[in-house]
């Protein structure tokens, strides 16, 4: 879904594969999460995500007009579990979160709004 948008700019950035890689990957799923669970009406929305990169900091803030929902207070996944007894859902908050170094909500004016940021790690190639 961003694959495209976000090596765009990672390669102007000069940022690292791995971090363009975990970029793409946590917007793809926070962006799936918001159209597949954030509505319960057939109306148009707009999902909007904005990129910035300052000192190779990619600050993503990603805005909808969803129910409201903040995934700080997701629980976290019994990774222990077998996978068979584990219940749908979950994992990918928890990719998120694994990947990026900071998430902050807010709810303003009834639109989530979502802002991750990720830097460069050590080993990032």
């Amino acid at each position: 879904m961003f694959g495209a948008g976000v090596l765009f700019v990672g390669t102007h950035a000069g940022l690292s594969a791995d971090l363009t890689y975990r970029l793409t990957l946590s917007l793809d799923e926070i962006v799936s999460n918001v159209i597949r669970h954030g509505y319960s009406d057939t109306n148009d929305h707009v999902v909007e995500v904005r990129l910035s990169v300052h000192d190779g900091v990619v600050t993503s803030v990603i805005e909808d007009d969803g129910h409201p929902y903040d995934p700080r207070e997701s629980p976290e996944p019994d990774l222990s579990m077998p996978v068979e007894q584990r219940g749908p859902g979950g994992l990918g908050i928890f990719l998120v979160r694994q990947m990026m170094d900071s998430i902050d909500y807010a709810r303003r004016d009834g639109r989530n709004i979502l802002t991750v940021t990720a830097s460069r790690r050590e080993g990032d190639e």
